[in-house]
């Protein structure tokens, strides 16, 4: 956090002149020079170095730094620490906005108790080739969620890392397809999700306490493990990599811990995803809950996202009455206030999946839109 003290910034103001989120800059703070940042990141702190700092923050941020910088770095032998097979629960999330369309499709589906946001949803089954469980989650405000379960026994975390950016564009076009016959009148691409959003529950596994957390830092973001410059073909890196990766104990440096301590369970929420492992399944909490916030949360970004789309089309955004500005109030209530029954560790989990989607910000954004746009 050097640059941060010789530019003088509070923690807020240091993640505005970075264009990073706030939870972002607290990771720092708590693990400080532990942290490695990716490629993309150093790119962002070089340049506040070189245009945003006066030559004398610059200066004192030199001369502040030879002391820190280590006279050799050790490379990592990576046969200490070698993956090892594992059993990984893939969730993932592909959210689309629909409207009025998706009234059918809500009319038809079977009545679903209400996630952490209080939203009203149903929910439809449906055949996926490779998923355990395949769910339409149709939500009263027009927008649909399509979740997808499936069990994968690996011998490298890099295998599930290929899969998983392979099969997001064929589950993608899959969902569309699903949502087509949803939707009365409007042909496949019509509600195509533009994303998919993963969160991984690691079970059963051989490594120890530091391995355990690696691995779920690889699995918070997996890109690091592939080459992805072409998203028709994305192929591993290095043979090594992975190997390298648990021998020098790699973190992501964007991604926020919870944990219900280290006999309960550990967990990383990064922008790309969760990745979770329960030690002790009867103190910890249960995929069930990750889940859920996970639904609720990507259906309140489609929606958000529809609402600020239109803003930037230069439209002001209407809304059916029952999802206007004060629907985003409770739903941005509900998701952020703490609860006088919430476990500390359900607290921590929802906490640092909020911050890391930076959810609470798109839906202030969009409820100042909506409001602004009343009569």
């Amino acid at each position: 956090m050097l640059l941060q003290s010789v530019m003088r910034l509070s923690n807020r103001e240091f993640a505005r002149t970075l264009g990073l989120s706030f939870g972002t800059v607290m990771k720092w703070r708590r693990h400080g020079a532990e942290l490695v940042p990716l490629p993309g990141t150093q790119q962002i702190l070089d340049s506040a170095l070189r245009d945003r700092c006066t030559d004398e923050e610059r200066e004192a941020f030199y001369v502040r730094l030879a002391p820190t910088v280590p006279a050799q770095v050790a490379t990592p032998d990576p046969s200490g620490a070698l993956p090892a097979p594992c059993i990984v629960i893939s969730h993932k999330f592909m959210p689309a906005y629909a409207g009025e369309r998706l009234a059918a499709a809500f009319g038809a589906g079977r009545d679903q108790r209400p996630g952490p946001g209080g939203l009203e949803q149903r929910t439809l089954s449906v055949e996926h080739p490779t998923a355990e469980v395949a769910t339409v989650h149709s939500y009263a405000c027009g927008v649909a969620v399509v979740h997808l379960e499936e069990h994968h026994r690996l011998e490298t975390l890099t295998d599930l890392a290929v899969w998983r950016y392979r099969s997001y564009l064929t589950d993608r076009a899959w969902a569309g397809r699903q949502l087509a016959t949803l939707l009365p009148g409007h042909g496949p691409g019509a509600c195509e999700p533009h994303y998919v959003l993963s969160a991984y529950e690691l079970r059963d596994h051989a490594w120890d306490d530091t391995g355990r957390e690696t691995a779920l830092q690889l699995l918070t973001t997996p890109s690091v493990l592939v080459n992805r410059e072409d998203p028709n073909n994305v192929v591993p890196l290095s043979p090594g990599t992975e190997a390298e990766k648990f021998t020098a104990g790699w973190q992501h440096p964007e991604a926020i811990p919870f944990s219900g301590g280290a006999s309960s369970s550990l967990g990383f929420a990064g922008w790309s995803g969760v990745a979770y492992h329960p030690h002790a399944e009867e103190s910890a909490l249960t995929m069930a809950n990750i889940v859920a916030l996970e639904l609720d949360a990507q259906a309140l970004w489609a929606l958000s996202s529809h609402i600020l789309a239109m803003v930037e089309a230069g439209q002001d955004p209407v809304m059916p009455g029952d999802f206007g500005w004060r629907y985003l109030r409770g739903a941005y209530s509900r998701l952020t206030a703490a609860r006088p029954v919430e476990t500390a560790q359900h607290r921590a989990m929802r906490e640092a999946i909020l911050a890391t989607s930076e959810l609470p910000d798109r839906l202030r954004s969009a409820q100042d839109a909506l409001r602004d746009s009343s009569p």
